[in-house]
């Protein structure tokens, strides 16, 4: 009988430090098929690299994938100036229960919608140095090491990029049950259209932000108001006949719901809550950006 070949050792290198790569590749690009891809082409350099010149695998792999994927932000941003009303990252999505290793990682801090929202506002190279540093732990001179940019300017960056994010990320230290209990409540509210009990659960001040990327209806700017929100949601229960469930789950680290609509799934959906009412709604409804999650009920 002849025997398996020993996996290369190189193979093994890259498949440990995998989630780590992805969550640098997704937090930058905001998408699951760029992210992916970025991975792809630094595996084929990793294996044909010379690994005697290698001091750290995962140095050398960070430093690919953060230069990969500020290369490819700097030609998305100008396909995303194009976008059709306001561009969302693609949402990554987990069932309740799951929790596998990769996911995990994928799920970490610094991924939430209201994050990625905030985080597409920076230069490439500011997102990247923000996020090897602030989300990462790289201190100052790995960071400038990894964008080949000097120590002062990638302090500078972040400085500014902190500055940027605290002023326009809202931010509440809640527990994910108080998060969850709060979304239950909403669900079975807008799920039977009870247009008192959802207004009941916003902040007077709520946001909405929708992306249907020209694909579907949308808003093309943000909206907000408790009266337009819950008119919103128990006006589509209305519109389709009551064929609207929702299923809960994480989005991006956080409880969110995907909505279907007659049997259809029509929006993967996240929310900012202050712990007592929603403050902030993400609604990603681009069918292309939905098409790696359960399509049906």
């Amino acid at each position: 009988m002849q025997e398996t070949p020993p996996i290369p050792a190189d193979t093994h290198a890259f498949a440990a430090l995998r989630p780590r790569l992805f969550a640098i590749a997704y937090r930058m690009l905001g998408t699951r098929a760029d992210a992916e891809d970025i991975l792809q082409d630094a595996w084929l350099r990793w294996y044909g690299s010379d690994k005697s010149a290698v001091q750290s695998s995962e140095a050398w792999l960070v430093t690919i994938v953060t230069r990969l994927s500020i290369d490819r932000l700097r030609a998305a941003k100008a396909e995303r100036e194009s976008y059709v009303g306001w561009w969302l990252p693609e949402p990554l999505v987990e069932a309740l229960d799951e929790n596998t290793p990769e996911a995990a990682a994928e799920m970490a801090s610094e991924l939430s919608m209201a994050c990625m929202w905030v985080l597409e506002r920076l230069s490439p190279e500011e997102r990247a140095a923000f996020l090897l540093r602030q989300v990462f732990d790289h201190d100052y001179a790995e960071v400038a090491e990894l964008i080949g940019k000097s120590e002062a300017a990638c302090r500078q960056m972040v400085h500014r990029a902190s500055e940027r994010v605290q002023q326009d990320r809202v931010r509440f230290e809640v527990p994910k049950e108080a998060h969850r209990s709060l979304l239950a409540k909403f669900m079975q509210a807008a799920g039977s259209g009870q247009r008192d009990a959802i207004k009941a659960l916003l902040d007077e001040d709520v946001t909405l932000v929708g992306d249907g990327g020209g694909k579907v209806p949308s808003f093309h700017g943000r909206v907000g108001g408790t009266d337009f929100v819950a008119d919103l949601y128990a006006g589509m229960l209305a519109k389709h006949g009551g064929q609207i469930v929702y299923r809960m789950a994480m989005v991006n680290g956080e409880p969110g719901f995907l909505r279907y609509v007659e049997g259809k799934l029509e929006s993967a959906q996240s929310f900012v809550v202050d712990g007592e009412r929603i403050v902030g709604i993400y609604a990603v409804r681009n069918p292309d950006k939905l098409a790696g999650l359960p399509q049906t009920i």
